[in-house]
């Protein structure tokens, strides 16, 4: 079976794999970041220190599940000749832009579980956050569409690289 056969076989595996991917490496990068070298907050900050550093213990045990799940799908794409980088791409833009959003409106404002900083104009990181998981959301989109024409015409992704 060719590789561009089995690239449209495959996929809603490389969508799957790069949003799991995505979902990750953010969540990966917000732990590492805002949580550990810049301390701004903690996964849960509404109880002790101790609390919120067991919380972002799980927070990065999860962070990890997502991101070496996502690379074990990636690996068995790449054993099939299958994989479809444009997609996968588009996956890891788009899964990290959800996870983001998600966690600047679900996790900051609706259960206030933490904010993304504790000043007295927050509403300018809030922006910044939330615009930024707007811009990833368009790129990943933009990516799988343009894949998912390709599926819908039959057309071919030759000039792709894996």
């Amino acid at each position: 079976m060719g590789n561009e056969t089995n690239r449209v076989i495959y996929s809603k595996r490389n969508l799957w794999s790069g949003i799991l991917f995505g979902l990750g490496l953010i969540a990966f990068f917000d732990e590492v970041v805002f949580h550990q070298l810049l301390r701004w907050h903690h996964f849960y900050d509404r109880s002790t220190t101790d609390i919120g550093l067991i919380s972002d213990g799980l927070f990065h045990a999860f962070s990890w599940f997502a991101t070496i799940g996502g690379l074990f799908l990636f690996a068995d794409l790449r054993r099939r000749n299958a994989a479809w980088m444009t997609r996968w791409w588009g996956g890891v833009f788009f899964g990290a832009g959800v996870f983001q959003l998600y966690d600047g409106i679900v996790q900051h404002k609706i259960m206030r579980l933490h904010q993304i900083r504790y000043v007295e104009n927050v509403i300018v990181y809030d922006l910044i956050w939330n615009i930024g998981a707007i811009v990833l959301i368009i790129i990943g989109w933009i990516l799988i569409r343009r894949t998912s024409r390709n599926n819908q015409h039959g057309g071919t992704v030759s000039s792709e690289h894996t």
